[in-house]
């Protein structure tokens, strides 16, 4: 339980030092605020307050955030506004390919918030801006982070069908936790969304992101670990969840550097072919430097055997 005056407030948590960021600045940074401000889009960087923003920015790494920025459910750890969305732009998916063509991008990642007013969940508006990167971003390789759909497979095959190279849904925390923060989220449909992709198109790349921090542990991390990889899940990011206010759930437990390098270790002898694992880590962190290393690996050893 977090500590608290003897008022009842809650005493507010200093990050530890492994968490401290630099605040993002720099012409690069100026240039994409000014680019994504002009063509009215949202990225989940700011909507989310990541930590990483500076960092990825500067390095012309952004994750769009499609359908708007308000929310249909009521997470306890997410930062983006929840209500009732008020409309649907149907223009959103060229403006998002302009801005990938504007800022020279080769690996884009396209997320959104849940909409369960819509009768497709937004599949449509997801396979239409893969559709339009394609058009104005030649070789541009497209990452959907998507919500569950609430498990409609119809959907999946909307996404399915126009072909993005990395298919992704954030698992987010163990079951038991599921209730308590992940208000209208469904573990088991979770994992299904992410097994039934990979059934529908057997040689994708499927990704999720797990945080730490919520009051898991370490046998159910290793538990929806196993889940996944059993799914033939092929990425995994693992990171500090960090509390965005007093109305967001607390923080249980800082955890140190070596504890993710462990995590990263253990995943990857279960059998995932990429861990990404930090204190700082989100889904779409670098998400570009994930790809490389996953098609690195499949690239052939140019005609050369091993003889050793």
């Amino acid at each position: 339980m977090p500590k608290r005056e003897d008022n009842g407030s809650e005493i507010r948590r200093r990050h530890p030092s492994w968490l401290k960021v630099k605040a993002p600045f720099g012409q690069r940074v100026h240039q994409l605020k000014s680019l994504l401000n002009g063509l009215d889009l949202n990225t989940v960087c700011q909507e989310a307050i990541c930590p990483n923003m500076g960092e990825c920015w500067a390095h012309g790494v952004a994750t769009f955030m499609i359908l708007g920025d308000v929310c249909t459910r009521g997470c306890r750890y997410c930062a983006v506004d929840k209500g009732r969305p008020t409309r649907l732009d149907q223009d959103e998916p060229s403006r998002v390919a302009e801005a990938v063509a504007g800022m020279n991008l080769s690996h884009v990642v396209v997320t959104s918030v849940n909409r369960d007013d819509l009768p497709d969940g937004g599949a449509a508006i997801f396979a239409e801006t893969i559709r339009q990167i394609r058009v104005h971003r030649e070789g541009c390789t497209v990452e959907v982070l998507v919500p569950d759909f609430q498990g409609s497979e119809d959907a999946l095959k909307i996404v399915l069908e126009a072909e993005p190279e990395i298919f992704s849904h954030n698992i987010e925390t163990v079951p038991r936790l599921y209730k308590r923060a992940r208000g209208g989220g469904n573990y088991d449909v979770s994992l299904r969304v992410l097994e039934r992709y990979k059934e529908l198109s057997q040689e994708s790349t499927t990704k999720t992101g797990l945080m730490l921090g919520l009051g898991e542990e370490a046998e159910e991390i290793r538990q929806v670990m196993a889940d996944l990889v059993a799914r033939r899940i092929s990425v995994l990011t693992l990171g500090q969840y960090l509390r965005p206010s007093r109305w967001h759930l607390p923080v249980e437990r800082y955890y140190q550097p070596e504890e993710f390098e462990y995590w990263r270790e253990y995943g990857e002898q279960l059998g995932f072919d990429y861990v990404e694992s930090g204190p700082l880590v989100r889904s779409s962190y670098m998400a570009d430097r994930q790809f490389k290393a996953l098609e690195d690996r499949k690239a052939p050893n140019n005609g050369l055997v091993n003889l050793s």
